[in-house]
């Protein structure tokens, strides 16, 4: 064998610089790989759920403004903001020192018309027995007729004379109703336990009930703090979708990352129309578990009602699902093909597969990148 000669190596080297050239054209000229975000097709829970259009409110299941039924001055505040209160307990009393005097006299009178009757009917009686008496004596003719019918007017006149009393004492019982009914429309009692929300009159000041047509600010705003529940607007086109003890979840912004278990306790019979282009149906949903503590009326809150619910059925985030049902799938060689799939429940979240993917398929998250089609090489990525 004949050794290489200076041709040869030259040569040779001729060739490995042009393959070096190529390769490196090749290599550098090569499409890029596209990074992408991917997810694995799993088996989880899929709802179908519906939310309410605009933010709901907390509110009390019982909420009363409180004014006094008759006008006057404010004489005495029996409790403060913020104050917990329990039912019957006196919130405010008006200057009412006249009705009570009137109401003390009612009593006066009473006890008058108690000793007159008293009094009186033990005359009645006794001039009862005279009458029986001189009946008995004119049967054995030792007085005369005459004797007796006085014996019996007088008799009849007492028992009137009692008979009087008693309307009298009834009167007088009547009248301290009458004051005092008078004296309760000066003072305000709480109708049921809660806490004192507001307080709009100071001591001295002249408060009067709304007329007619004109409304006025309450003196009291009495919360029941104990029953709270959500009113929300649902849009109409869901309305035929709800029903009384639905399933549904809370969220509260002032408790952000808590959600909160709750079911529907009634639905409104009418459609509220406050725009043309927005009508929506009331809904009011009680807290299952409702938090311990922080939370106010008039907080905003939001509803998600639960329509139904799948368990441990294959799924995707429906961000990945295209128009016409499609998703991007991801081979084993990190290229891209275009695959139909065939969907069940879905909402904001999942989406539910009924074919066309298996669990373990890795899908595009999202695929607003400029390079993204049939074929692409990507460079897979979790998010």
């Amino acid at each position: 064998m004949k050794p290489p000669t200076q041709k040869s190596y030259r040569w040779m080297i001729i060739l490995i610089t042009i393959s070096v050239v190529v390769l490196g054209g090749w290599y550098y000229s090569r499409p890029k790989p596209i990074p992408v975000e991917v997810t694995a097709v799993a088996t989880g829970n899929v709802e179908s759920t519906i939310v309410n259009t605009r933010a709901g409110t907390v509110k009390s299941c019982q909420r009363s403004n409180l004014a006094p039924a008759s006008g006057g001055q404010i004489a005495k505040i029996w409790v403060k903001e913020g104050d917990h209160v329990q039912k019957g307990q006196v919130l405010l009393e008006l200057w009412n020192h006249d009705l009570r005097a009137q109401h003390d006299l009612a009593k006066r009178q009473l006890t008058t018309a108690q000793e007159r009757k008293r009094e009186t009917c033990i005359l009645a009686d006794n001039a009862q027995r005279e009458f029986v008496r001189t009946e008995q004596l004119l049967t054995k003719g030792f007085v005369s007729s005459q004797r007796v019918d006085d014996a019996r007017a007088n008799a009849s006149s007492r028992r009137a004379s009692c008979e009087a009393t008693i309307s009298d004492i009834k009167r007088a019982e009547a009248q301290i109703r009458v004051t005092e009914a008078t004296i309760d429309r000066t003072v305000i009692t709480a109708p049921f336990s809660g806490i004192i929300g507001h307080i709009s009159g100071e001591l001295g000041e002249f408060t009067t009930p709304s007329p007619p047509g004109i409304p006025t600010p309450p003196t009291i705003d009495l919360i029941d703090d104990g029953c709270l529940y959500i009113s929300a607007p649902m849009d109409e086109v869901d309305a035929p979708k709800l029903e009384i003890n639905q399933e549904a979840r809370i969220t509260l912004d002032a408790m952000p990352n808590k959600t909160f278990p709750g079911k529907i306790r009634r639905i409104a019979p009418f459609v509220t129309e406050i725009e043309k282009q927005a009508r929506t149906v009331d809904i009011e949903v009680d807290f299952q578990q409702a938090p311990t503590q922080g939370l106010l009326v008039g907080y905003s809150a939001d509803v998600e009602v639960v329509l139904s619910r799948k368990v441990e059925v294959l799924r995707i985030p429906t961000q990945t699902l295209r128009q016409n049902n499609k998703v991007w799938l991801v081979d084993s060689n990190n290229h891209l093909s275009e695959q139909s799939v065939e969907v069940g429940l879905s909402n904001w979240s999942f989406t539910e597969i009924t074919s066309g993917l298996k669990q373990g398929d890795r899908i595009l998250l999202s695929f607003d990148h400029d390079g993204i089609k049939e074929g692409a090489l990507v460079a897979a990525q979790s998010p």
